[in-house]
C-alpha cells in the first residue's frame, strides 16, 4: 500500500510513476477523501472538546443545586451529531483504504519501461547450454516413458494441470526439497514449515487481495484461501509486530505446495510441469532495514542462482520491465532456466523487492536507533519452483537411451545417479 503522505505531497509525481506501469490513474479522489477525513476529524474533535468542557460545567451546576437539564439536552443533541460524524469518518476511511489497496507499488526508477515482457532486459547468462547428438524429448514425454510422471491418472482424479509423481519422480521431488532447504540454510535462512491455508487478512497483507482473488482457491464458509506461495504465510508471520532492530535482517525459507487457478492460461505452457494448479516450491523471504533493500535483492538472486549452478543448469537473469513487473514489487529479477524443448529459457524463479508496500499493509515495523517505529522492507524469491526444476533436470540431463542422469549434487539425496 502506498504512503498517503506521498500522494498528498506530490500527487502528480505518483501518477507519473504509476503511468510507467501503463496505468492511467487519477489520484484526486484519494486526496479529496483524505481532506474530507481530516476536516471531519477536526470537526468531531472540536465538538468533543465542547462536550467535555460543558460536562464539567454540568457537574458544577449540580453541585450548586442548579438544574442543568436544558444544557444536558443540548449535550445529547451534540452527542448525536458526534456519532453521526464518526460514522461518516469510518465510511470515508473504508473508501480510502479500498482505493489505496487497489493501487500497485511504485516502480524503481532503474527498471526498464515497457508494455510487456518484451521490454525485459537481460542482465547475465550463467552456465553452458547442453548439446545433444540425438533429438531431445520434452520432459513430459520422458517422464511418462520413465514411469515417473502420470498426467492421465491425475487428470482422472483431479483434472487437467495436475500430476502424479511416481517412484524416482516422487523421490526426486523430495530430494530437491531437501537439497534446496539445506542450501538456503547454509546461507543463513531459517527453515519454517508453515500452514498451507491463510486467512483474508494475510492475503490483503501481501497484496493478493483485493485484486487477484480470482487467481486463488477459496475454502468457502471458512474464510481461508489455499496459498499460491509460501510468501503469504512467511511474510505474515510478523504482521502487526514491531521487530527488534538487532534481529534484522530476518531471513526465512520454507517448502510448501502452491495452489493457483491459472485462470485464462493457455498454449504451450499448459503441457507438462510448467504451469500447474498445484506445484511444490521452496520460497525465500527477507525482512530488512530500508537502506539494505537493494543489497538483499541481489543476495536473493545469488541464492536462487546458486541452486541452478549447483545442479549444473544453464540460466539467465533478466530485470523485469514496468509492464511485466508484479503488482506489489518495486523491482524484480527473474531467473530463467534453459529448457531444450523450448530451445530457450523459461522462468524458474522470481526475486522481488517490495520496499514498504507489504509492510504498510501488514503493519510490520522495527524500532530504529532513534526509538521511532519504522516500516521494514520485505523481499521474497523462489528458491526454486520444484516442478520446473524437475523439468529442467529431465530435459537437460536426458541421454540417447531415454534415461536421465542425476546431477552430481543430488546423488547423495536421491541415492542413484541414473533415472531409468
Amino acid at each position: 500500500m502506498l504512503d498517503i503522505r506521498l500522494i498528498l505531497e506530490d500527487r502528480l509525481k505518483i501518477e507519473d510513476n504509476l503511468a510507467r506501469r501503463g496505468l492511467n490513474v487519477d489520484l484526486s479522489n484519494i486526496v479529496y477523501l483524505e481532506e474530507e477525513r481530516k476536516a471531519k476529524l477536526q470537526l468531531t474533535e472540536e465538538k468533543k472538546s465542547i462536550r467535555n468542557q460543558v460536562s464539567k460545567d454540568i457537574g458544577r451546576r449540580k453541585a450548586n443545586g442548579e438544574n442543568p437539564e436544558a444544557i444536558m439536552e443540548e449535550m445529547r443533541i451534540l452527542g448525536d451529531e458526534i456519532s453521526e460524524i464518526d460514522i461518516l469518518i469510518r465510511d470515508i476511511e473504508l473508501k480510502l483504504r479500498d482505493e489505496l489497496l487497489r493501487l500497485p507499488n511504485l516502480v524503481d526508477e532503474s527498471i526498464p519501461v515497457g508494455v510487456d515482457e518484451s521490454a525485459n532486459v537481460e542482465v547475465k547468462k550463467v552456465g553452458e547450454i547442453p548439446t545433444f547428438n540425438f533429438t531431445p524429448k520434452d520432459h513430459q514425454d520422458l517422464g511418462v516413458a520413465l514411469d515417473i510422471m502420470d498426467f492421465e491418472r491425475a487428470n482422472k482424479v483431479a483434472g487437467p494441470k495436475f500430476v502424479f509423481m511416481k517412484g524416482l519422480g516422487a523421490r526426486l521431488e523430495r530430494a530437491l526439497m531437501n537439497f534446496m532447504l539445506d542450501y538456503h540454510g547454509s546461507r543463513g535462512y531459517k527453515e519454517v514449515f508453515s500452514p498451507f491455508l491463510a486467512n483474508e487478512d494475510s492475503f490483503y497483507g501481501t497484496g493478493q487481495l483485493p485484486k487477484f482473488g480470482e487467481d486463488m482457491y477459496k475454502i468457502e464458509d471458512y474464510g481461508f484461501f489455499l496459498i499460491p506461495t509460501a510468501e503469504v504465510p512467511l511474510t505474515n508471520m510478523y504482521r502487526d509486530e514491531i521487530i527488534k532492530e538487532q534481529d534484522l535482517p530476518i531471513k526465512l525459507c520454507g517448502f510448501t505446495p502452491c495452489f493457483r487457478s491459472e485462470a485464462g492460461s493457455a498454449g504451450r505452457d499448459t503441457k507438462g510441469l510448467i504451469r500447474m494448479h498445484q506445484f511444490s516450491k521452496v520460497e525465500m523471504v527477507q525482512f530488512v532495514k530500508p537502506k539494505n533493500g537493494e543489497a538483499a535483492l541481489e543476495e536473493l538472486v545469488e541464492s536462487a542462482g546458486g541452486i541452478l549452478s549447483a545442479l549444473g543448469l544453464a540460466y539467465r537473469v533478466v530485470v523485469l520491465s514496468t509492464g511485466d513487473i508484479g503488482f506489489g514489487a518495486a523491482k524484480t529479477y527473474d531467473l530463467e532456466v534453459y529448457l531444450p524443448s523450448y530451445e530457450g529459457y523459461k522462468e524458474i524463479s522470481s526475486c522481488s523487492l517490495y520496499t514498504d508496500f507489504q509492510s504498510r499493509r501488514s503493519r510490520i515495523r522495527y524500532r530504529n536507533e532513534n526509538g521511532k517505529n519504522q516500516l521494514v522492507y520485505t523481499l521474497n524469491g523462489s528458491g526454486l519452483a520444484i516442478g520446473r526444476t524437475i523439468a529442467a533436470i529431465v530435459e537437460n540431463y536426458q541421454q540417447a537411451d531415454g534415461t536421465v542422469r542425476v546431477p552430481e549434487a543430488l546423488v547423495p539425496y536421491l541415492g542413484v545417479d541414473i533415472i531409468g
